[in-house]
């Protein structure tokens, strides 16, 4: 699950710089070059980033901005266990601050990639009843009342949710068919606009960034 994650995490990062480049291509369309190289680049230093099992408090001031939160990400994900079965435990061992980051990097990555149908159906989902209190921690507040919604929704309407997830792909795409979850992924993707939800991480790790450090 974690290199899951973090694949997905970067995707996310690169769709939403490209929708906030304001320029869009349809399936006739080539992506404009400059566009091409800015994702070629993107890739090629995503698979050359060096990652800290230690994170001192001179890597996090001398990481741009566009870096930090796959450098936190990435400390954070060499402290788990091998063992994912023991990846709830492992996240609950940690302090407040880093809890929510990762938290919030699952529920990003998995929302963005298949919404929140796929968040609750996936090992994120185990830490769906986290999520509302680590979002509120970094001041994410609009999308701690989305997330609070889905979630109610997800617990009150779970048997109708989960009646055709039996294990198969099958069953799982057909899971989003009138799936009452499905009304909340476009808000959380317009939420965007209004909350920067990745900046709004960033400023919290610079600003609580002794919480953070292993040196």
């Amino acid at each position: 699950m974690k290199r899951t994650l973090i694949i997905m995490g970067f995707i996310a990062t690169i769709l939403n710089l490209f929708s906030c480049s304001g320029q869009t291509t349809n399936d006739k369309d080539k992506l404009p070059k400059e566009m091409e190289e800015q994702i070629t680049n993107s890739v090629e230093a995503f698979k050359n980033r060096p990652i800290h099992k230690e994170l001192t408090e001179q890597i996090i001031d001398t990481t741009s901005d566009e870096n930090l939160l796959q450098v936190v990400f990435d400390n954070l994900s060499e402290k788990q266990s091998t063992d994912y079965e023991k990846e709830y435990e492992t996240v609950l061992s940690w302090n407040k601050p880093r809890q929510a980051i990762y938290m919030i990097w699952a529920l990003e990555a998995e929302v963005n990639n298949g919404g929140y149908n796929q968040f609750y159906f996936n090992s994120s989902g185990q830490f769906y009843k986290h999520l509302v209190d680590a979002l509120k921690l970094i001041g994410a507040n609009k999308f701690a009342d989305l997330t609070k919604r889905a979630n109610e929704t997800f617990e009150k309407e779970n048997p109708k949710i989960t009646q055709h997830q039996d294990g198969t792909l099958e069953g799982f795409s057909k899971s989003y068919d009138d799936n009452p979850l499905n009304k909340y992924d476009d808000e959380f993707y317009d939420l965007y606009k209004t909350e920067n939800l990745q900046q709004i991480q960033i400023d919290y790790i610079r600003k609580n960034k002794k919480e953070f450090i292993d040196k």
